[in-house]
């Protein structure tokens, strides 16, 4: 019997879908606890619109940050005030995943070049010739997949607990999230998330939004292969939670310094895969402003 990869799991699940009011509820409950300031922006592109949370001084370097799947663009709300400061923060609700991202009408989303050339059309949208770039988790992934595909307009790569970039998943965190990748619910989801971040105290707004995000009807997160990390040329920090339970932190920190000689690797203490990158933000935040700058 062959094996199956996660991407046939994910196509072949049922959904029990949550209500779009209660999602769309804790997604502006959320939506409070960023700066007053922050702007809200919907860019057009072949692909649909593009919800962006915008944050910063106008004249700061742009960094754009692109979130773990069912996480959406706001999960980066303890982060947004200190990156902020120097830097001008766009948070994206990626394409494909829950939040307000809206793939009506838009070209269909299939492939991993679709996600590559939507990136392209978004951060011409937003007049972003060049830009800092983070990722987490799933949206890791498509940092280095875009950071490949467009070297020129990366300056620098910040990845925080990459999945499927050094390492695949530990075999453990797949079965465990098998119910819910086959039949996606809020309960599931929530049952999930408790278990990959015990120990940690993730915010409650959040871990509703989460939960609620894993069933919103019409999710459909591309995924595809490990993208070749040796090829990246521009600056690289990779962050890794101590007690991920997606991958073994040790194990993927030595295999980033040894494919990415230029990276600068480092292990948090305390955290998980999932409590990044909001709980316990101070760390997280020095170590991602000394990077950028």
């Amino acid at each position: 019997m062959r094996n199956i990869s996660l991407t046939e799991i994910i196509a072949r699940r049922e959904e029990s879908p949550v209500s779009r009011t209660a999602f769309d509820l804790a997604y502006d409950e959320l939506r409070r606890r960023w700066p007053h300031s922050t702007e809200e922006r919907d860019v057009v592109t072949p692909y649909g619109r593009t919800r962006v949370h915008v944050y910063g001084p106008a004249d700061g370097v742009p960094l754009v940050l692109l979130h773990g799947g069912s996480a959406t663009g706001l999960v980066w709300f303890a982060n947004a005030p200190a990156l902020g400061r120097r830097h001008r923060v766009h948070a994206v609700d990626l394409l494909g995943d829950a939040g307000r991202t809206d793939r009506s009408g838009g070209t269909p989303l299939k492939t991993a070049d679709d996600l590559t050339a939507w990136l392209d059309s978004l951060l011409d949208g937003l007049g972003l010739t060049r830009t800092h770039m983070c990722g987490h988790s799933y949206g890791a992934w498509l940092a280095v997949r875009y950071a490949l595909h467009a070297p020129q307009r990366v300056i620098r790569l910040a990845l925080l607990d990459p999945t499927q970039v050094f390492a695949g998943f530990r075999p453990g965190y797949l079965l465990r999230a098998l119910p819910l990748l086959l039949r996606p619910s809020q309960a599931r989801a929530a049952a999930f998330l408790a278990w990959e971040t015990a120990g940690t105290q993730p915010d409650k707004s959040w871990q509703r939004l989460y939960a609620l995000a894993a069933a919103v009807p019409g999710r459909k997160l591309v995924t595809g292969p490990r993208p070749q990390v040796a090829g990246l040329r521009m600056p690289v920090l990779v962050v890794l939670a101590e007690h991920s339970r997606a991958h073994h932190a040790a194990k993927v920190a030595d295999r980033a310094r040894r494919k990415l000689p230029q990276a600068r690797v480092v292990v948090l203490p305390g955290d998980t895969h999932h409590s990044l990158p909001l709980t316990a933000p101070q760390q997280l935040n020095e170590h991602l402003s000394a990077f950028l700058g």
